[in-house]
């Protein structure tokens, strides 16, 4: 315990004269009497100068100073952009071939390309469940923000028809054109 105090007692030690020290390395203004300050405060004031029509009366604003041409730099005058060591008929070769047109094509008749129309999207259902009745077994889906609830032979959007359904999958027909969509039945996906 005697050791624990005694470094304790020599680190507040270190720390006081760390203090005073810093303190006393603070730099301090200082001022310096200069003749030139010192007779400038014991002479007599200086009589007003009369103002005479060279004067500028610095008092107004001077507009009419704004109308005058502002003059421009008259030295010399150089591009400090410029590449330092420049080859210049090199350079001139380039600007004669980059301002040269170039040479036209023949022009080629195009071909019209037929796109077929676009088919509609098939829709995107979601498996949410299902439910076992005696009579027949109802599936729950989801297309965006809709729940719909489908059994077999059921129209489903006006354009889709269950034709099947089985404990695995539920089969969808499309009535416009005959494709067919297989909805797993599981309730993992």
């Amino acid at each position: 315990m005697n050791r624990q105090r005694l470094i304790l007692f020599i680190l507040v030690i270190l720390f006081v004269a760390a203090g005073i020290w810093s303190y006393s390395a603070i730099p301090r203004p200082k001022t310096i009497s200069s003749p030139t300050h010192d007779a400038v405060r014991k002479s007599k004031p200086v009589a007003a100068v009369k103002k005479t029509e060279n004067t500028v009366d610095d008092t107004k604003l001077h507009i009419d100073r704004l109308n005058t041409a502002p003059s421009g730099f008259k030295g010399y005058k150089r591009n400090i952009f410029k590449p330092f060591l420049v080859d210049e008929v090199k350079i001139a070769k380039q600007k004669a071939v980059a301002t040269k047109p170039p040479p036209q094509l023949p022009q080629v008749p195009t071909v019209p390309v037929i796109v077929p129309p676009p088919k509609p999207p098939l829709a995107r259902f979601t498996f949410l469940g299902f439910l076992h009745t005696k009579s027949a077994k109802t599936v729950f889906l989801a297309k965006e923000s809709e729940i719909l609830l489908v059994k077999k032979g059921d129209m489903i959007a006006g354009r889709y028809q269950a034709t099947s359904i089985t404990d695995q999958s539920l089969t969808l027909s499309v009535t416009d054109t005959g494709e067919t969509i297989v909805i797993p039945l599981s309730e993992n996906r």
